[in-house]
């Protein structure tokens, strides 16, 4: 019976790269009907459905919902993803304090409300939240953008348009350096500035701001765009064909430490990277390979199912479909219960601190999440969020 099981894995894995409705609609089906489940009208997602710890439990990650909705336009359900992008313009329209165009990292799931509520829980007598969730990463706002920039491509609206505007005007107003500064941890009214720069970051933000070019014709995002590109080329190692994971607290100071999204989505976002970093996926597959997918990091320690089906993603776009099947029956391998997929295939570190706490570890939880189905969806479509077409980046 296993081997049969895996042997149905890998056929339909394999024909996941041509004409593959059932296994492409399944997971498309699944993130509607978790949109359906969050409530009425617009909503946020849980990003951990089955969570139990009190600073998981019932938040929606912002980069999370975003994927999701990126997903669902690539499903073709414009209609689930506009709920999700109407619920991000609701939160920037209504937060409890900000009126500047930020989002937060994370918001409570379910319908929104004014102002739209955010997570956290009681502590004793005091009403507690973590510093994360209520700050705004820079790259989570790109992946915001990238979201309603989606729907709006999709013909969805031009109000989706007119929020990413916002982010973006909000983005280069506070964190341009050059390149672009990590945001913000914690609340209002006065935040922490996070003076680092990240490689993610700063690829989300090149791809959000190019199509934010492309869908106002105006050349001053075009720039903005070739600054973030700008400094994920510097923090390009040729010697060692990888991108460090970001620099230092001084911005400049590179921090050699390497996670995957660094090393594949320049390749999926950038114009020429797979021709110019396409080196990055060799030291991808010597550093952080595991049990035939990726890890999150050079930690290893898991399977991270949603970096293996970006893996498996970039790998259909640069017409390797044999690779690209061995990676999604790996992701196959992590389905949860009610057809979603496991964060990773057990708990493992990131090889990442806490922001809130940096005596601690980032941790990969063997839980259902929001993000791996989304990026399932997204693989199982070919369908690539940083150009929202089945295609890497012309260049």
């Amino acid at each position: 019976v296993v081997a049969m099981r895996n042997t149905l894995i890998l056929a339909c894995a394999a024909l996941l790269l041509g004409a593959a409705p059932v296994m492409a609609a399944d997971a498309c089906t699944v993130l509607a009907r978790q949109v359906d489940q969050a409530g009425q009208g617009p909503v946020f997602v849980a990003s951990y459905p089955t969570a139990t710890d009190k600073t998981l439990r019932n938040v929606a990650f912002l980069y999370d919902n975003a994927a999701a909705a990126l997903a669902l336009v690539g499903c073709g359900d414009t209609a689930h993803a506009a709920r999700i992008g109407d619920a991000i313009l609701a939160a920037q329209a209504h937060d409890r304090f900000w009126k500047d165009g930020r989002l937060r990292n994370a918001y409570l799931a379910g319908p929104v409300g004014n102002p739209v509520k955010l997570g956290g829980w009681q502590d004793g007598a005091n009403w507690a939240e973590d510093g994360y969730q209520v700050g705004s990463d820079t790259g989570n706002l790109a992946w915001a953008m990238l979201a309603l920039l989606a729907l709006h491509h999709a013909n969805a609206g031009d109000k989706y348009l007119q929020g990413a505007l916002r982010i973006a005007r909000y983005v280069e107003k506070d964190f341009s350096a050059p390149g672009f500064t990590g945001g913000t941890f914690g609340g209002e009214p006065k935040p922490q500035q996070n003076t680092w720069k990240s490689t993610e970051h700063n690829i989300d933000l090149a791809a959000a701001f190019a199509r934010l070019g492309e869908a106002t014709h105006d050349a001053h995002w075009a720039m903005r765009a070739a600054q973030a590109r700008a400094l994920v080329a510097v923090l390009w190692d040729k010697a060692r064909g990888c991108f460090a994971a970001g620099t230092g607290l001084d911005g400049k100071t590179p921090n050699r430490f390497l996670a995957l999204d660094a090393q594949l989505w320049p390749l999926l976002a950038l114009p020429g990277g797979v021709t110019r970093y396409g080196a990055a996926l060799k030291t991808a597959h010597t550093k952080m390979a595991v049990d035939g997918g990726f890890a999150y990091s050079q930690a290893r320690g898991a399977v991270w199912t949603e970096g293996t089906a970006q893996a498996a993603l970039l790998a259909a776009l640069m017409k390797r479909p044999q690779e690209a099947a061995r990676l999604m029956a790996v992701v196959e391998k992590n389905r949860s219960p009610g057809g979603g997929y496991y964060a990773a295939d057990r708990n493992a570190d990131t090889g990442f601190r806490l922001d809130t706490d940096a005596s601690q570890a980032r941790r990969y939880f063997h839980m259902a999440h929001l993000g791996a189905l989304a990026w399932a969806a997204l693989a199982q479509r070919r369908f690539n969020p940083f150009t929202f077409a089945p295609a890497l980046p012309a260049g």
